[in-house]
């Protein structure tokens, strides 16, 4: 079950919401508990055990960190077997079938038979649920936050389904009080709402739009791609997986609020970066923090001399590649990312800060679109076939593939609306309007008429933000394209 299905807007949690409200609060959290437990039994079945599996395992582990607290080589024994347990649950699940098929691989090379074993099923969501329970038993171990003694509590933490298989990744100590004691009024759960729609539109309306353009021009046999076909179809793609995963931290972000959770911003304007360095500060913060906070730091940081902290930059971010799929590309993609990071540490990091604006930005964007090639392509060929592409290398006659034929007026439309919702403009004016300024540049001077023009804001916004569920749902229920890019996270 995905948030963008009309199952989970029509009929799970409307549902759930009536039944949580209705209940005493009491069993609220079970209510919710039970509600996420179904949630994501509803599609992945038996592999539901791998998460309860996670949740009583970092439930123990945590007791066990805290119990021996003040013993710290006995603490740090468990806090150590916990990691290794995590790591196996999510290696084996995730990167079972890659090990194999590399060993394989080399296998064939030496002309010796290949393993033959069955494909082990990658449970949705995995990397995110575990790098939640792996962020709590260190915080217990770090003494940020006490262990949770009632293993309801760590259960809701782990499994709660706002975030549970698109993030944003939560921290417990961010949460640890609201879980027992939180409530929700009627202006939060209208922004709830209201955050929930708009990134129910980002998703639907934009990002799925985009990944058909996308999927069909990837789908093109390389020998046809063209220079304009590879720049319209990476794009595209730049706009789809910013709507659709902004969207979805959107709409977790909307569910928490509906039920008294206020969960941290996870994207703000990524495409907007000057530099590697801010854009990782702007794109999938809540990943980026936790690297940060649990591996960057630990391995010295930036208090090591300078090839030390180059070796950390690109060793994180080899992990943080390596995190999104078990494939050489998402492995190559980060190292990719590294690499530039580091090299933004050397002078010429220095002389990027001095230049014109312009070209900063020019200069990220080329370095993330190309990124976001090897991120997309189906294997490293395509991925090569395609950046030549991009430089005029391509093989395509432009005859039978051509980048017009996938251009109508939705798409021209989408891709504008894309681009200016990649930048703050929106916010600014909306913004800009509700103050008392804008009031006074029109002489509007009465408390009376000023109330007047509030309301006709909040009207006109009103009126958006059903346009945007009526149009959503026509789409959903058309059947339209509706994929779930996160399944190999």
């Amino acid at each position: 079950m995905i948030f963008s299905s009309p199952l989970f807007i029509f009929l799970f949690l409307p549902v759930v919401l009536l039944v949580y409200f209705l209940s005493n609060k009491k069993i609220k959290n079970l209510i919710l508990l039970i509600a996420s437990i179904f949630f994501y039994a509803w599609g992945e079945g038996v592999y539901t055990l791998i998460i309860i599996t996670s949740i009583i395992m970092n439930y123990f582990f945590g007791i066990l960190i805290e119990y021996y607290k003040k013993e710290k080589n006995k603490a740090k024994i468990f806090l150590i077997l916990a990691i290794i347990a995590n790591l196996s649950l999510i290696g084996f699940f995730k990167y079972f079938n890659f090990i194999v098929e590399n060993i394989n691989f080399l296998l064939e090379f030496v002309n010796i038979a290949g393993l033959e074993v069955s494909r082990i099923h990658l449970p949705i969501g995995i990397s995110f649920f575990t790098f939640q329970a792996m962020s709590y038993i260190i915080d217990v171990f770090r003494r940020k936050t006490v262990a949770q003694k009632n293993i309801f509590n760590v259960a809701l933490y782990i499994a709660l389904f706002p975030q549970l298989i698109a993030g944003p990744i939560v921290r417990y100590h961010d949460i640890a009080k609201q879980i027992n004691n939180r409530f929700t009024d009627l202006d939060s759960f209208a922004l709830g709402i209201k955050r929930f729609i708009f990134g129910l539109g980002k998703k639907v309306l934009i990002a799925n739009l985009m990944g058909s353009v996308v999927d069909k021009i990837f789908a093109i046999p390389g020998s046809e791609i063209t220079l304009s076909l590879a720049w319209l179809g990476i794009i595209c793609y730049t706009i789809q997986i910013f709507f659709d995963f902004s969207g979805y931290s959107d709409m977790a972000i909307g569910l928490g609020k509906m039920f008294g959770f206020h969960f941290l911003e996870n994207f703000n304007y990524p495409y907007i970066s000057r530099s590697i360095r801010e854009f990782w500060k702007r794109w999938h913060i809540s990943l980026s923090n936790w690297f940060k906070d649990y591996l960057y730091i630990p391995l010295g940081g930036n208090r090591c001399k300078p090839s030390r902290v180059y070796f950390n930059l690109i060793l994180v971010f080899f992990l943080c590649g390596l995190w999104h799929g078990a494939t050489w590309n998402f492995v190559i993609w980060g190292l990719f990312h590294g690499v530039f990071l580091a090299i933004e540490r050397t002078r010429f990091g220095r002389f990027l800060d001095n230049i014109n604006i312009i070209f900063q930005h020019l200069y990220t964007m080329l370095v993330v679109i190309i990124g976001w090639v090897l991120f997309r392509a189906d294997n490293l060929s395509q991925a090569i076939i395609f950046l030549k592409a991009m430089i005029g290398l391509g093989t395509g006659t432009g005859i039978t593939y051509y980048a017009s034929f996938y251009i109508n007026i939705e798409v021209i439309i989408t891709l504008i609306i894309g681009l200016i919702g990649f930048t703050p403009i929106v916010p600014f004016i909306s913004r800009y309007l509700s103050t008392s300024s804008i009031n006074k540049k029109v002489n509007i001077k009465s408390k009376s008429k000023r109330k007047i023009i509030s309301s006709i804001i909040a009207i006109i916004s009103i009126i958006i933000l059903i346009a945007i569920l009526i149009y959503s749902a026509m789409q959903l229920a058309s059947g339209t394209y509706n994929p779930f890019i996160y399944f190999r996270f």
